[in-house]
Parts: C-alpha cells; sequence; structure tokens
C-alpha cells in the first residue's frame, strides 16, 4: 500500500492563494498538516484594487477542515513582509510556491512600458523577492522547496503576450539557479507550466475545456515536488487534465564553420545551414558544463588545424580501450625566467625567505626553475584527447584523479620545450572511466622529463574494460610511525589569482558564481597548485632548495584547499624516498595521498659509498618502465625469456650506466651498477642510440653493423628483447 504524503511541522507560502491554482494549493498543503501563509493582495486580474476577502475565505476553508493557517495581503513585491508572517505566525519557513499572476494582454506594438512592467514586478520580479526573503533561513535550517510557475507561453510564445511570455521564461532561469546555488543545502526549486481554469485563462477558453482543466489536477504534482522525500530538482514540467509531462533542451550536433587561422563567412553558415538545423541523433545537455563542452571540443579541433566538421560530441558510440596507443599532436611551450618566476610565486615562494632568490630572480648567480614547473609544459595535452577515436570525454566530468613527473635533468631557465603525448591505458571503473595519459617532454630533442596524467572521467565507465594496468604509476602507503618532519604553510587569499597565471584558467579557481556550479561555497585552489607546495617543502627539507637532487613525484589528489588555508607537509623519510601527506591544517582534510618524493643522492652521499656521480640519463626512462613491468609480470617474462641481459649505456664515449636484468630466476629483477661475468648477452650502446633504437629511429640491425650496438655473448637472446620492451617502444 502506497504511504500517503505529509507535510507535519512544514510551513508553506503560497502566493496568490485567494482563488484558482493557488487556492486548491493551498488548501491541498493545508489537509496534509501543513501550516500555510495564504497570500492575496486581492486585486482584479489586470494587477488593479485590493482586498482581504480573497485571502481570508481561503483560511477560514483550511481551518474549518482542522487545519492551520494565516492570511498575508501584502504584494508579492514586499516579499520581507510575507515571509516575516510566516516566522511570526510558526517560527519557521519550509516552502515557498510563487504562483500570484496578472495579465495585460496586447500585441508587441501596442505594448506600453506600464504593460511592461508591471507583469515582471509581479511575475518575475516578486518571486525574486519572496524567494530571496526565505533564501538565507532554508539555508540555515538545510531544507527549502521552491516552485516556480512558468506557461505553455513563456515556454513556446503566444501572440499579445510578449510581457508575460518574456516574464514566464526569465522565471525558469531563475529556477535553474537557485536548482544548482541551493542544492549542497537541500534547498531544491522546480518550475511548473500549467494548464488550468482560472481567472488567467477563464477569458480565453471555452466553458467545456475549462471543465476538463481543473486546478485540483495541477496540485498533486505541485505537492509531490514540495515534499521531502521528492529528489527532483531544476526540473520543468507541462501539467493540466491529469497528464504531466517533463521538458528538457533538445540540440542538433551542430557544425563548425570556421577554420583555423581563416576568416568565418556568412556564406560558410548559408552552405551548412542544414547541417547547422538537422536534428537527427540530436543531443541533450542538461547543464551550462555540458553545453561548454562542446566549445571546448570544437576549439581543441582548430587548435590543432582540423578545421571544419560535425559537433565533436556527436560521434557515434565507440570503445574506449581502441584509444590505448593513440598519439596526440606534438605540442610546443616556449618560456622565459619570467614564467619559471611566476611559477615560484603561484607555489607560495616568497623573497621572505633568502634561499627562495634562486627561483625568484632571474640575477642570481643559481638562478633556476622548480622542478614541478615541468607540470605546465605538459598539461596543455589533455585538451587534445577531444580527438582521439574512441574516446567520448565531457571536460565538465573530468577529475584529476592522480600525478606522477619524473625529471631526467635540471629544466633550463628559458626556451621551448617540445612534449609528445601518448594515451598509455583506459580504465574502467564502473562509476567512471580512467585515461592514463603520458607526455615525454624535450628540449632540443634531449628528454627532459615525463608525465603522468590519471584523469577520471565521472559516469563513463561501464564499457567492459580492464580495471587495472601495469602502465600506471602506483602511490605507496604511509610508513606506520610519527613523521619525520613537518612544514605547515599559510597560503594566500589570492594563491589561486596567482597560480593560474601559469596557463591553467579554469574559472572554478577564480569566478565564484562558477565555482557555485561545481558546488564549492568559493573558488578552490589548483590540485598542481598544492602539488607544487608539497614538492618545494621535501626540496627545501632534504635536498637543500637543490634542483638535481629532485628524481620524481608521485600523488593522489583528494580534497579541495581554498586559498587562505595553510598547508601541511607531513614527510617521512626512507632512503632516497620522502613519503608525504598534505592536508588543510586548518580542517585536518587530506589533500595529497598515497604520495611520495624520490631524491638523487648527495654528491657527498655518493662519494662516500663510493659511488661516481653520472647525469640523468634519456634511457633511466626506459629502464624505470623496464623495471615497472618486471614487478608486475617478473614471473611471465621468466619463462618467456629465461636469460641474464646486460646493458653497458655510454654517455661522450665513457660508461654511464650498467643494467643487470635476471629474467631467468625467480621472479626477476632490474638491478643498476652491478658488473660482472654472469649475463648471457651484454648490449653496448651510447644513451642517444639506445633511445633511437626503442623509439624506432634506428633499426637495431643498422645499428649493429654500423658499430653503434655491440653484442656480447649469445646474440640470438637479442630476438627475446620484444618481450621486454613490448608496449614501450614509442617513449
Amino acid at each position: 500500500m502506497s504511504v500517503p504524503l505529509t507535510f507535519d511541522g512544514r510551513v508553506v507560502l503560497v502566493t496568490g492563494a485567494g482563488g484558482g491554482l493557488g487556492r486548491e494549493y493551498a488548501l491541498a498543503f493545508g489537509q496534509r498538516g501543513a501550516a500555510v501563509i495564504v497570500n492575496d493582495l486581492g486585486g482584479d486580474i489586470k494587477g488593479g484594487g485590493r482586498s482581504s476577502a480573497a485571502a481570508d475565505r481561503v483560511v477560514e476553508e483550511i481551518r474549518a477542515n482542522g487545519g492551520k493557517a494565516v492570511a498575508n495581503y501584502d504584494s508579492v513585491e514586499d516579499g520581507e513582509k510575507l515571509i516575516q508572517t510566516a516566522l511570526d505566525a510558526f517560527g519557521r519557513i519550509d516552502i515557498v510556491v510563487n504562483n500570484a499572476g496578472i495579465l495585460r494582454d496586447r500585441s508587441f506594438a501596442r505594448t506600453s512600458d506600464v504593460d511592461w512592467d508591471l507583469i515582471h514586478r509581479v511575475h518575475l520580479r516578486g518571486s525574486f523577492l519572496v524567494t530571496r526573503a526565505a533564501w538565507n533561513h532554508m539555508k540555515n535550517q538545510k531544507f527549502g522547496r521552491i516552485i516556480m510557475t512558468s506557461s505553455a507561453a513563456g515556454i513556446y510564445g503566444n501572440f499579445g503576450q510578449a510581457n508575460y511570455s518574456a516574464a514566464k521564461l526569465g522565471l525558469l532561469g531563475l529556477s535553474n539557479t537557485l536548482a544548482i546555488e541551493g542544492q549542497k543545502y537541500n534547498i531544491h526549486c522546480n518550475t511548473v507550466a500549467p494548464t488550468a481554469g482560472s481567472r488567467l485563462t477563464e477569458t480565453v477558453m471555452p466553458p467545456d475545456l475549462l471543465e476538463s482543466l481543473k486546478a485540483e489536477y495541477v496540485a498533486p504534482l505541485v505537492l509531490w515536488l514540495s515534499h521531502e522525500s521528492c529528489r527532483e530538482n531544476g526540473g520543468l514540467f507541462e501539467v493540466g487534465a491529469g497528464w504531466i509531462g517533463k521538458l528538457r533542451w533538445e540540440r542538433t550536433q551542430g557544425r563548425t564553420v570556421r577554420q583555423k587561422n581563416k576568416i568565418m563567412t556568412p556564406e560558410a553558415v548559408r552552405d551548412s545551414w542544414n547541417e547547422i538545423c538537422d536534428f537527427t541523433d540530436a543531443t541533450k545537455p542538461a547543464s551550462i558544463q555540458e553545453s561548454l563542452q562542446t566549445l571546448v571540443e570544437v576549439l581543441s579541433k582548430l587548435d590543432s588545424g582540423r578545421g571544419i566538421g560535425t559537433n565533436p560530441t556527436g560521434a557515434s558510440a565507440t570503445n574506449p580501450s581502441e584509444a590505448v596507443g593513440h598519439t596526440l599532436p606534438e605540442i610546443s611551450f616556449s618560456y622565459t625566467h619570467m614564467h619559471c618566476i611566476l611559477y615560484a610565486l603561484g607555489v607560495g615562494m616568497s623573497t621572505g625567505d633568502p634561499d627562495h632568490l634562486r627561483f625568484l630572480y632571474e640575477g642570481q648567480e643559481d638562478f633556476c626553475c622548480l622542478p614541478t614547473f615541468s607540470v605546465i609544459a605538459a598539461q596543455s595535452a589533455i585538451t587534445g584527447l577531444s580527438s582521439v577515436p574512441g574516446l567520448q570525454i565531457d571536460f565538465s566530468k573530468l577529475l584529476h584523479g592522480e600525478q606522477y613527473l619524473e625529471l631526467f635533468k635540471p629544466l633550463p631557465t628559458s626556451g621551448t620545450l617540445t612534449s609528445r603525448a601518448v594515451v598509455a591505458d583506459v580504465l574502467d571503473k564502473g562509476s567512471g572511466m580512467i585515461v592514463l595519459l603520458d607526455v615525454h617532454t624535450y628540449s632540443g630533442g634531449e628528454l627532459v622529463c615525463y608525465n603522468q596524467f590519471s584523469l577520471f572521467i565521472v559516469g563513463a565507465g561501464g564499457f567492459g574494460g580492464k580495471r587495472t594496468s601495469q602502465k600506471a604509476v602506483v602511490t605507496a602507503p604511509l610508513p606506520d610511525r610519527p613523521a619525520d618532519a613537518v612544514i605547515v604553510e599559510q597560503t594566500s587569499r589570492d594563491q589561486a589569482a596567482l597560480y593560474r597565471l601559469s596557463g591553467d584558467w579554469n574559472p572554478l579557481h577564480i569566478d565564484p558564481s562558477f565555482a557555485a556550479l561545481g558546488g564549492f561555497e568559493s573558488p578552490i585552489l589548483h590540485g598542481l597548485c598544492s602539488f607544487g607546495f608539497a614538492a618545494r617543502h621535501v626540496l627545501k627539507r632534504y635536498g637543500g632548495n637543490d634542483v638535481s637532487r629532485f628524481k620524481s613525484i608521485k600523488v593522489r589528489f583528494v580534497k579541495p584547499v581554498f586559498p587562505g588555508q595553510a598547508l601541511q607537509t607531513q614527510m617521512w623519510k626512507e632512503e632516497n624516498r620522502i613519503h608525504i601527506q598534505c592536508s588543510v591544517k586548518e580542517t585536518g582534510d587530506v589533500v595529497l595521498a598515497g604520495a611520495y618524493i624520490d631524491l638523487h643522492a648527495s654528491v657527498e652521499a655518493s662519494v662516500s659509498a663510493g659511488t661516481p656521480q653520472t647525469d640523468v640519463l634519456q634511457s633511466d626512462l626506459v629502464f624505470a618502465e623496464i623495471e615497472r613491468r618486471v614487478k608486475g609480470q617478473g614471473q611471465e617474462l621468466v619463462k618467456k625469456v629465461n636469460a641474464v641481459l646486460a646493458w653497458e649505456i655510454m654517455k661522450d664515449g665513457e660508461r654511464a650506466r650498467h643494467w643487470m636484468l635476471d629474467l631467468k630466476t625467480g621472479q626477476g629483477a632490474l638491478t643498476r651498477g652491478v658488473t660482472g661475468g654472469q649475463a648471457d648477452v651484454t648490449f653496448t650502446v651510447a644513451d642517444q642510440d639506445f633511445m633511437d633504437v626503442v623509439t624506432g629511429k634506428l633499426n637495431p640491425q643498422k645499428a649493429f653493423f654500423s658499430g653503434k650496438l655491440k653484442v656480447k655473448g649469445n646474440i640470438m637472446l637479442s630476438q627475446k628483447l620484444e618481450a621486454v620492451l613490448k608496449d614501450y617502444a614509442k617513449l
């Protein structure tokens, strides 16, 4: 048996409740236990006159049926007075039904200023003033239900009702925004467009139709939308004669009618008109983010020079797994010392610390660039995902889940960096999809850093893909002991405004109204800004602010930070790995989790250990990938290879690295710096030639016969290298 809806303890204000729809709403709420404020000015349908009789009659009806009600005779333009009546009589306000309205129909040419202004004052401004007066009370009690009354004339237009139509559609826009702003306070706002017999329709409808369109056939919808158990928010409903329908926007696939660096012409619009207006496979955007997503994708296509084409969101459904291995267009990033300094300021550096001058003053003898500036050069690669076959990414639903950065040499303080990105893997997490984007960045052809962006797209899962990947750089658990060091640093109120100047222009970090769309009370700090703070703290505490010590960083982004809050970085040192956890000091909320930073050993430590110092090599990235592969699939590789492989990596004519890969015993292991005669085969090759072979620029046979690649031992084992380097051929 269905449980009846009751409103015991709830206080409802219904405007324009002296007759018609408003009266029906008031009686229905009163019958189901609500305390009702019956508002009616008592004027005629054109807004003239006033009387208390209409409101008093409805109050008497509610009380005669055992309900609670009081009358209010104020104009809706006196919104505060209406809400004060509720507070004085019943101590609270829970539900507002904005129903009051008048008509002043005229053809557009005959509409006077008075006709226009009076309609807007009652319908649109009146609803605004009443709702605003109730808003903070609803926020404080974490509950509110608001009903706006639109009209078919507002949705579709109607001859002789330009003033009325404009006001009624304006109410829909107001309702949509209140639904967004109120959601986190459990304030829901919906709009109804009723067709019912009333003072406003009896002059234009025949009597038999009016009988079928009774107000009592509309009230049940309004009561349901006002109930605490109803989760509907931001909806638009047409209702009448017992029928209810929900409306939503529909949009054609559209067509992009301009090309990069070319003038857009009206002729191009004309020639594409049929496609612009074709509703085949139409989309149904439900939010401003979904609407703007199309423009983001269009701009990405134009920036990549792919020109005229249909709306990118219109691609047919495909398998995201097909995107794996797809290479994105190469991107360039030019910068000067100014960009390095601006980034340093953006992540909290200050002239108040004398040691920060090396990052803030280009005239400093040891001026250098912060290692985490590397993400700035690579981050624009993300926009290229919109062009990847198999992916249909809604950027409004994209969350930055994790970040890995590995630096192979300190960044130059100015120049041009070139980044090459590839979709390393795509994972199905059920509730969403994870895209692993690998970005390798070069300076003058030399690899300087590697970024892996782990991007979570909400709601894009369920396509049957795998859940884990050997290619993902994983986070690490914290040691089970108190932190070895803690640094607490206050962020500036303008921290996000400053950081965004380094290239992340997302309005979520600067525009309060846009932040509200995401459910935040105010703009939030960039996750990569917190990332930069944490890296600075480790480099200061354990690296002496020596950028050559920085090797890599891995973090998982957990919760946001608001500019002005203090960031607390806890650190646990285990040899050259520093485990970190970053949190908001004021709340204790963890911001960065599972995080760590790997440092190169200091010169003093290396010398004391008898290990000569060498520069970071490009080939180190390949062996790091091999090491991760061995850790995940070592047993399988042992079965396939069953040999011990060694590499002598040369730099400037001297041996810079010796790597030993044991795939003969146990789970397999990769070690560095071990020499001896245990290897079944040893490859000797220069660092650059090794990279050219791995990336396919140099044929291995040509390298061997030209003397660039020397092989000692069982040369036939070289055929088994594919099992080791598979999937890493295009670094």
